[in-house]
Formats: structure tokens, sequence, C-alpha cells
């Protein structure tokens, strides 16, 4: 049978990976809609390439590019964010959640909601919203499968028969392109230098993310929604090589740890293909070339953000939103060389310590923590000196 699809992020470092896989084997799959933030060119572009039935473009200011790129073709455009939920609540039987950041919230409560499968890589929406994006799970029968290479590799590891005898769940970090280095030797680095991670090819926000370890402790957050177990059960540790992904630890002593290159259309392609396996072009591990794989703890002193992570996951309510939205306004303000590095963690740690809201009970109060975040870690952008 063709699978109908919709990938929400088409131009994205996951998108174009899950459209690769696609495009490799086209009479399983037929796309149905595909939108983007701002790339008019790169959505038109795959857009024609898969005769997808819909394209959507999250800036509305750029509908008519998008318009002039696809005139002729027959592909029906939309654009803005309520285009890109009700994108999102097109009846298809896949659909992968690639939207960076808070804003991609929205359009994977509509995905639930709909029901079908849910391919989830947008972090954030369970980092903000985790119980009530998991009640909707439920409540709409829909699946969600984790695409995320560390927990797409927990998932694989995960005896759900035997969920009471898992001790501990270990998520590796290959450390970021900063591994080993002081906060000293850190305080010059610039966004040409945290943008380039020496393992992974994502976008700018998870790279600055990586660099920070941040994305490691929204990860962490991430896990303990998805898989349930209670937040002292979850763990990091510093694995430069990237070739294993997380490792589920048993209370027999068992690890099971899954293994591959860094390669994000393995994770993507298990997902594409569930609950069958599908073939990927991903280099295979050759163990004997490595030789060599190492581990350590992470360094909470030099990358604090990974501790304030982990702290708001212990909290719960709605520190882990405030950690996120805080976190989004400080790398974007480092990313145009507004704030050094080293001020994203200490922005959040701020706002975090000037902000304890009540634990949201809707996606409105969610929405309202992440407003309010914004405007408070916007002031402690500006009051930073140029």
């Amino acid at each position: 049978m063709t699978r109908s699809i919709t990938i929400l992020g088409a131009t994205g470092s996951i998108g174009t990976s899950t459209l690769d896989l696609i495009e490799r084997e086209p009479d399983k799959f037929q796309i149905d809609t595909l939108t983007a933030h701002r790339d008019v060119q790169g959505l038109a572009s795959a857009a024609l390439r898969t005769r997808a039935s819909l394209a959507v473009i999250g800036d509305e200011s750029l509908y008519d590019a998008l318009k002039s790129a696809l005139s002729g073709s027959g592909i029906e455009i939309a654009a803005g964010a309520t285009a890109l939920v009700e994108a999102a609540s097109r009846p298809v039987d896949w659909t992968m959640a690639a939207i960076v950041g808070a804003a991609g919230l929205p359009p994977v409560m509509a995905a639930v909601q709909r029901g079908g499968t849910l391919a989830l890589a947008n972090k954030e929406a369970l980092v903000c919203a985790g119980e009530l994006v998991q009640a909707a799970v439920k409540a709409h029968d829909a699946t969600l499968l984790p695409v995320d290479s560390e927990h797409n590799a927990i998932f694989q590891c995960f005896d759900v028969v035997q969920a009471h005898r898992i001790s501990r769940i270990i998520l590796t970090a290959s450390g970021g392109p900063f591994r080993g280095r002081d906060r000293a030797a850190m305080a010059a680095v610039t966004p040409a230098e945290a943008v380039r991670h020496p393992n992974w090819s994502m976008g700018a926000k998870i790279s600055v993310d990586s660099a920070t370890l941040m994305n490691k402790g929204l990860e962490l957050i991430e896990a303990q929604h998805i898989f349930g177990l209670e937040p002292d059960k979850f763990e990091v540790i510093i694995h430069p090589q990237s070739v294993i992904h997380s490792m589920v630890e048993y209370v027999d002593g068992s690890v099971l740890a899954q293994m591959g290159s860094p390669d994000m259309r393995i994770p993507i392609g298990f997902c594409l293909g569930w609950p069958e396996r599908m073939t990927t072009p991903a280099e295979r591990l050759d163990l004997a070339r490595i030789a060599q794989l190492d581990f350590h703890a992470p360094d909470l002193a030099s990358f604090p953000a990974l501790a304030l992570a982990m702290q708001a996951m212990k909290e719960g309510g709605a520190r882990p939103a405030i950690l996120n939205a805080a976190n989004e306004v400080a790398v974007a303000a480092f990313l145009e060389h507004r704030i050094g590095f080293l001020a994203i963690a200490e922005i959040v740690a701020d706002v975090l310590a000037r902000y304890a809201p009540p634990r949201p009970d809707t996606l409105e109060d969610v929405f309202a923590v992440d407003a309010e975040t914004r405007r408070i870690a916007a002031e402690r952008v500006e009051a930073i000196p140029a």
C-alpha cells in the first residue's frame, strides 16, 4: 500500500533527509503536504519533484512568492500559522513533525488530534507541553514515533512489557564542538564556530544547542515524557564518536544499546517504515575502523545549560516551557551577534529565577507562559552591553 505523507518543515535537515528516503522509493509513498517557514524556493522545488497536493509557507508575506514559484503546477498553496495547523490536520497516514522550536507545537497538536502516525522531530513540543501532548495521543488513538536519534535508539531498546524492570535510560551526547574546553576558553566563541558540529549535520539553532549541551537537556525532558519513567532514571553520558545513540539498563544489569553511523536517515527510516524496517543509504558501521569508543561524565560547570535542563525536568510544571522559550530567545540573539556564547545559559538561568508561573493546564496556558518568558528574556538580552 502507498502511504500518504505530510512533512511539516520540509526544507530543514530532517525534512530534506525524509524526502531523500521517500524519493528513493516513490512507489511506496505519496506526498500530500509539504510546509516550510521561509524557504520558498526549497519548498517549491520539493513540491514540484514529489507532485505534492499542497504547499504551505509559514511566513504569510511570502504567499505571492510561493504562488509565483508554483504557478501552473496545479499544486494548492497556503500561508500563515493557521494554514500550518490546517495542513497538519489533513487526513494522511504519516506525518513528519520537523518544525523547529515552540512554533511547532500547534501543528503537532493538530496532527495528534487527527490521529494516525506522527513521527516527532520537534522536541520542543514535548518539552513545553509533554503532558498535554501525550494525553491527546491517548485520547485520539494516535501513534507517536520518536525521530531524534537518542529517543529512537531508546525506543528500539525499550521493552514496553517490562518497563517496570528498567533501572536507567542513558542518553549519549557527542559533547559538541567545545568538548573539553573550560568556560574561559568559550567566552570568545563565535556563531560560525558554534554551528560546526563535529559529527552531525543540523540547523543553526540545534547546532548551537548542541554546543551548549542545552539540546541534550531538552532531549532529557522529551525522553521523560515519551517513556514515562521518573526523572531520576534518566542520565547523560558524553560519547564523542556518536556511535552508540542511547542505552537502556535493566534491573539484571543488562544494558541494551542501539548503534549506527551518525546519519539521521537511520532513525527517520525506522519511523518511515515502521513497523517494518526499510533500507537506507546510511554508511554501515565499521567497528574495526572506529577501534575505540570513549565515554565520560558531562562537565556541568563548563556547560551549565545541561544542569538547568536537568533541574527543570525534576521541577516540572511550567519550568521546561520557560527553559525552552528563554533559550530560543538567547540562541537567536547569539546567532545575531548580540550576545556572547556564555550569555545564553546565563540568560536562561536569570529568566528561570525571575519567573515562576503555575503549572499550565491547557495549550493556551502554555502559549501564555511562552510569550511572557520571551518578553522577559528579550529584556534581559537588551540589558547586556553590546
